[in-house]
């Protein structure tokens, strides 16, 4: 009998459950230069790693081996082994980078350039810069479509959801969304992108084949003033049913029918609400604060928020490893 296979035999024979690796979620902090690393069996913060100055965007490889760091106010995306915890490379990632995602192939990041109205594209096995497309005055959202043949960013001041080809790496369309687009998020099955734009107040969805705007979704929160509805973070579930959307000042995050748009409540969590991430099972949805300095826990069965965790000054960015 194999040796795995047999101490299992002899768990189960004493009554013993063997135990499961509770998942991780990093949490970047604008005004500590470091990410919370949050347990999330216990809910409690274990540690913090360091980065460069104002960490903002988050994200993993496929593999959930290597987290990128967007650290704004030192121009260049950090790569830490999580592993070991420890920062290994420094990516060429163009001035004041803010937001990021990776391609499917795993090697291509698409960063935003806040300052000089460009999206950076960088391979991250030979930390070569493979080009910088031109877009609309201060990018900040990206996101590359499940397929890999899409890569999109927001640009605030130009009100727009620009469309890179990625294999050819040009800009080949413009969508005029809502004012000040701040994220963009694909579904699951890349037929839509979700924009949020922080000073129009709306989440506009995209239809990616047309790239026109299928729905403008607006919010109203009671006893919320409509200035403080600045829509920022979207989450939406694999399964295409729900999608989160973090309303900033409004201190709430909205729970949205994906399919027929209807919104279907308002959470109230911490000051300032950010952005959001799933735990792998989906059970549970985390959502940073940056003005309370807290992240939520929301149990997304019962939509209530049942934990307030306490990390660092301005937490920004989440995610969430197995």
């Amino acid at each position: 009998m194999p040796r795995l296979l047999a101490l299992s035999c002899l768990s189960l024979a004493l009554g013993l459950v063997p135990t499961a690796f509770a998942a991780t979620a990093y949490v970047s902090n604008e005004k500590d230069n470091n990410l919370s690393v949050i347990d999330l069996d216990t809910l409690t913060v274990t540690g913090s790693i360091d980065t460069g100055k104002r960490p903002r965007g988050l994200a993993l490889s496929h593999d959930n081996k290597l987290l990128y760091v967007c650290a704004s106010d030192s121009d260049t995306v950090q790569v830490i082994d999580l592993a070991t915890r420890k920062i290994v490379k420094q990516l060429p990632s163009g001035a004041d980078p803010e937001q990021f995602a990776l391609h499917p192939n795993d090697r291509w990041l698409y960063v935003s350039n806040e300052d000089d109205a460009l999206v950076t594209v960088v391979d991250t096995h030979t930390a070569q810069v493979l080009g910088q497309i031109d877009v609309g005055v201060e990018p900040e959202g990206m996101a590359v479509s499940p397929d890999g043949k899409w890569a999109v960013n927001t640009s605030e001041t130009t009100n727009m959801l620009h469309w890179i080809d990625t294999s050819t790496q040009k800009l080949v369309d413009s969508t005029l969304v809502d004012q000040r687009p701040r994220h963009a998020e694909f579904t699951h099955d890349g037929s839509q992108v979700w924009v949020s734009a922080e000073i129009g107040g709306t989440v506009s969805v995209v239809d990616t084949a047309s790239r026109k705007i299928l729905k403008t979704l607006r919010f109203a929160i009671q006893g919320v003033h409509p200035d403080k509805v600045q829509p920022v973070g979207v989450q939406l579930t694999a399964d295409g049913k729900l999608a989160f959307v973090a309303l900033g000042p409004a201190n709430h995050v909205a729970v949205v029918d994906a399919k027929t748009f209807e919104v279907l409540d308002y959470l109230l969590v911490g000051r300032r609400v950010w952005h959001l991430a799933f735990t792998p099972d989906e059970k549970t949805l985390l959502a940073t604060n940056g003005v309370s300095g807290d992240v939520s826990v929301i149990d997304v069965d019962s939509r209530k928020v049942t934990k307030s965790i306490k990390v660092g000054r301005y937490p920004w960015g989440v995610v969430v490893t197995p």
